[in-house]
């Protein structure tokens, strides 16, 4: 008897477990990727209207209400509800604003299941006159004086007041007597 060479029936089915094994652990990690990847894409989303609402609150020109809003609105070809909780920050006229977004599809609003959280502050907690102290105008007699000083000091010293920004904020009057007001 001569024997031709092949595989036999066994070895043929173990090498078809095998490679089906091998391929149920790629299909699982190619789905666990794709539910990742549209995890990411939704937090993303969720994420983008916390700040659009943050924004639009600080955009609106007036300080906020103390308290809680809520909200929803269809994004991205889904619907999302958001909150809003305004609270006192502990500096005087400062607002701390936390808002949240999960998708709208839930059936109830769970303070553990919001995909995405943004905090935010709303608030005039420096003034104007307080600025202008920090960043002295250039032309000013007191920057001309703080920078004459400041030249014979070491190089270890603040830099000189001719360097400070002075597109923040402008004396109250010109060198001319107009007044220049806020930049």
């Amino acid at each position: 008897m001569s024997r031709h060479g092949g595989f036999t029936l066994i070895e043929v089915l173990v090498a078809l477990v095998i490679v089906a094994l091998g391929m149920s652990a790629l299909m699982e990690t190619i789905g666990s990727a794709a539910d990742t990847s549209t995890w990411l894409r939704d937090k993303t989303f969720a994420q983008w209207i916390a700040f659009n609402q943050l924004e639009a609150t600080r955009l609106s020109g007036s300080a906020p209400a103390a308290g809680t809003s809520d909200g929803e609105l269809d994004y991205a070809g889904h619907h999302w509800r958001w909150r809003q909780d305004v609270t006192d920050s502990g500096f005087p006229g400062v607002f701390q604003i936390d808002v949240k977004v999960e998708h709208a599809d839930t059936a109830t609003v769970d303070d553990t299941a919001w995909m995405a959280t943004v905090t935010g502050g709303m608030g005039a907690a420096v003034s104007p006159q307080q600025l202008q102290s920090l960043y002295p105008d250039p032309g000013s007699s007191a920057a001309s004086s703080a920078a004459s000083s400041a030249a014979s000091s070491t190089a270890t010293s603040a830099p000189a007041a001719a360097s400070s920004p002075d597109t923040f904020f402008t004396p109250s009057s010109s060198p001319s007597g107009t007044s220049t007001g806020l930049q």
